[in-house]
């Protein structure tokens, strides 16, 4: 259970989940996290192994961006697997007064990137990404999660090259 909570939620709210049951020592946990190098850990994160052909497909015809409970481990890990960039705007927890489920970063992409929400869509996993599509409302792609009610529902990123959005223009 809180492994599913830890993936879906930013940082603040994951750490203060993780602990509830020690509310007392908050202060120092936070200030803990806060001075933690997360770069060792980036080397036990395994690349989905079609992304980057994914991303070279699509790259020339679409803009691209990110919307992510991320706040500071976002840019150290897109620098890691040389993917920074391939994205126009990146759009972390820490960047928006509301983060994901709020629709602030979406709303911060479609202005960045002068586009309409029908113009869009959003690749995601979890039910936060289908709440945060929801409320502009943006299609959502459910990657490698058929249980998640979505418009789409993919098993690779290849795979949302035969979608019918893409298939007249990639």
């Amino acid at each position: 259970q809180e492994l599913s909570y830890v993936h879906m939620h930013n940082v603040t709210d994951s750490v203060n989940y993780i602990f509830r049951h020690y509310r007392r020592d908050m202060d120092q946990v936070h200030q803990h996290r806060s001075t933690t190098d997360y770069a060792p850990y980036l080397k036990h994160m395994i690349i989905e192994p079609d992304l980057v052909e994914f991303l070279e497909r699509v790259r020339p015809v679409y803009q691209l961006a990110i919307s992510t409970n991320r706040t500071t481990t976002m840019k150290p890990l897109l620098k890691a697997f040389g993917l920074e960039n391939y994205f126009e705007k990146i759009v972390t927890a820490g960047d928006v007064a509301n983060p994901k489920p709020a629709p602030d970063a979406l709303l911060d992409i479609l202005d960045f990137c002068g586009c309409k929400p029908e113009e869009t869509i959003y690749i995601g996993d979890s039910i936060v990404d289908r709440h945060h599509t929801s409320t502009i409302p943006i299609p959502l792609i459910a990657f490698k999660n058929r249980e998640l009610e979505a418009e789409f529902h993919v098993n690779s990123f290849m795979e949302i090259l035969q979608l019918e959005p893409f298939l007249r223009s990639v």
